[in-house]
């Protein structure tokens, strides 16, 4: 019975944070054009008219609203997916479609908490174990919205990424703290951080720039802190080139991608790291295993 709350409350929990973070993309995003233009750099004016209906420069009075009519939704239009399920994802004031992109970073944030704590591979007891899951958690909402954002523009907001860090490095810290051996521990994460953030520097610098963005280079660094190992961080890059290749080998087979078309690299990441942090122990145990 105990079980079955924390499954409840960890969807339930999920699908409000996943509805902030379906909210923050667009906010974020709109927030990129009005500096865009603020700088002078190339923007969409479609979309950037489009997104002013939902800034608002009071943060108090800051209100969801339709991008198609800009109608300010009331509290029964939000409730993570039942909302947009019972008006068949339409507004319900214009009848315009809202898009799938909402529902599915709710549907995608719960699954996170609810598998997460499924496979959870350390310790739910005492301040570090709780800390250590609870930190988890809160990068998966960063995750959602790094994950919707580069893979709809292309970019990672830097915000977001430094997010990412702020919460690798406390876990991180704290990873060393309780750590019995201390120094092996800070080898670790320097490893990590090494392998899936200083391995993107290096192919950024001599590429200047044209293999891989910056931002992956942040992102990696959070992701490395996050892990604060530098065997899950190695299983985290792995996973993420094959997932890679394997979603982009049969889009050029059959033409949807060209040897020359721009993959964000974030979501890979991103998915990379979930697998290994909750599936790279048991990966690890398997392989030496075998060698024994």
């Amino acid at each position: 019975m105990n079980q079955f709350i924390i499954y409840v409350a960890l969807i339930l929990l999920g699908l409000c944070f996943g509805s902030f973070a379906g909210a923050s993309v667009w906010r974020l995003r709109a927030r990129q054009l009005i500096q865009d233009k603020a700088d002078g750099e190339k923007y969409n004016q479609k979309e950037y008219d489009k997104l002013q209906k939902i800034i608002n420069k009071n943060l108090v009075k800051d209100r969801s609203k339709c991008l198609n009519c800009g109608y300010t939704l009331e509290w029964y239009d939000m409730i993570p997916l039942a909302s947009w399920i019972s008006l068949g994802g339409k507004c319900r004031k214009c009848k315009a479609k809202i898009g799938w992109l909402e529902p599915l970073i709710e549907f995608g944030v719960a699954a996170f908490f609810v598998i997460s704590y499924a496979l959870w591979p350390y310790s739910l007891t005492g301040f570090w174990g709780v800390t250590r899951f609870g930190l988890w958690l809160i990068a998966g909402i960063a995750f959602a919205i790094l994950f919707a954002y580069d893979k709809k523009w292309f970019l990672l907001p830097d915000r977001v990424n430094y997010t990412v860090i702020a919460l690798g490095l406390v876990n991180s810290l704290l990873f060393v703290i309780f750590a019995f051996d201390k120094t092996a521990a800070l080898l670790n994460v320097v490893g990590s951080a090494l392998i899936l953030s200083g391995l993107y520097m290096f192919l950024y610098l001599i590429s200047k720039g044209k293999w891989i963005g910056f931002g992956d280079i942040k992102l990696g660094l959070g992701l490395a802190l996050l892990l604060a190992d530098w065997k899950l961080a190695f299983i985290a890059l792995f996973a993420a080139n094959l997932i890679g290749c394997l979603i982009v080998l049969p889009a050029m087979i059959v033409g949807k991608l060209k040897r020359d078309s721009h993959v964000p690299f974030g979501p890979l990441l991103i998915a990379g790291t979930f697998l290994a942090g909750l599936l790279g122990n048991y990966l690890i145990d398997m392989f030496i295993y075998s060698l024994l």
